[in-house]
């Protein structure tokens, strides 16, 4: 009885603290590297950023460097300019993200139909993703100019202008270019999501429908369009942060001008921080903007969890 009992008694941990407290750590130091790498990269620069916003820090004051509390926020609150940048944003990132995602969405369902030569036209749909944004900002600004560009002639001879003029120019129409020249650029990243997405759509769905007599628009919103609401979802999500930070184009085409009509809240930060030098106002207004985007991811992923609960 006894040998049976000592038997059945787990047996006695030999191994020393050093050795149980190795084997415990043992997951989080395989992790360590790229939580090292993390930290050093995005928390500890976001955490000196936020510390800049409630600091002078103009570079071209040797005296700056003091803590000013909410400073910079108050003069934000009087900055026409940060408004004036504020709706540029609104109309810049909804516009472009509207276009982007029909276009791309049109685009994905044209190229999910077998045809000849659909690897070299996926190929070339998707190539505008693959050139750098300095790259297309300055192919782009070339193209609306009027001396060496074609636009502006044949908008010409469509009769949409009386003569040939830089858009990039005009206050009233400045904004367009960048808008297009995003647009063609933020295609393929919807053709490319929308087109994976479609793919992974059964057959044999839509070979029923048809035999219940359903016809093409009826399969497109009853079958297609369910399928791709979440990475439909995502895809918006994703593209409007995306394109609210983007000043890339804007920088290269335009600088914010003519007038800072064309400014978004983006190049509004590369300006003051970069040319003003004026780093502790920058970080407020990039604080602010991070605000922004976190209420709109918050309120659109809440909106899809009521979606998804409601369905």
């Amino acid at each position: 009885m006894t040998s049976t009992a000592a038997s059945l008694a787990p047996p006695r941990d030999r191994r020393t603290p050093g050795q149980r407290f190795l084997q415990a750590a043992e997951p989080y130091l395989y992790s360590a590297p790229a939580l090292i790498l993390i930290l050093a990269v995005m928390l500890v620069p976001l955490a000196i950023g936020v510390s800049y916003a409630f600091r002078d820090m103009r570079l071209l004051n040797p005296f700056s460097g003091g803590f000013v509390g909410l400073k910079h926020f108050n003069t934000l609150w009087t900055d026409r300019n940060f408004w004036l940048a504020l709706n540029n944003t609104l109309v810049w990132t909804s516009v472009s993200v509207l276009l982007q995602f029909v276009l791309g969405l049109t685009l994905a369902l044209l190229l999910n139909r077998p045809f000849t030569g659909r690897g070299l036209a996926q190929a070339l749909c998707f190539l505008p993703w693959a050139v750098p944004t300095f790259l297309s900002g300055l192919n782009w600004a070339w193209l609306f100019n009027p001396v060496v560009g074609p636009i502006p002639h044949w908008l010409v001879a469509l009769g949409i202008m009386d003569a040939p003029t830089n858009i990039l120019a005009d206050p009233k129409l400045a904004l367009i270019g960048p808008i297009i020249a995003n647009v063609w650029w933020g295609i393929p990243f919807f053709a490319i999501t929308m087109l994976a997405a479609l793919q992974s759509i059964p057959r044999d769905i839509y070979e029923a429908a048809s035999i219940d007599g359903a016809n093409p628009v009826q399969q497109f919103l009853s079958i297609t369009l369910p399928f791709l609401a979440p990475t439909m979802a995502i895809t918006i999500l994703l593209r409007t942060v995306w394109v609210a930070n983007f000043a890339d184009l804007i920088v290269v085409m335009t600088g914010g001008g003519p007038a800072d009509r064309t400014q978004i809240v983006a190049s509004y930060i590369f300006t003051t921080a970069f040319r003003k030098l004026d780093f502790g106002y920058a970080s407020a207004i990039s604080l602010v903007l991070l605000a922004l985007l976190l209420l709109y991811s918050l309120a659109l992923v809440s909106l899809r969890q009521m979606l998804l609960r409601k369905g």
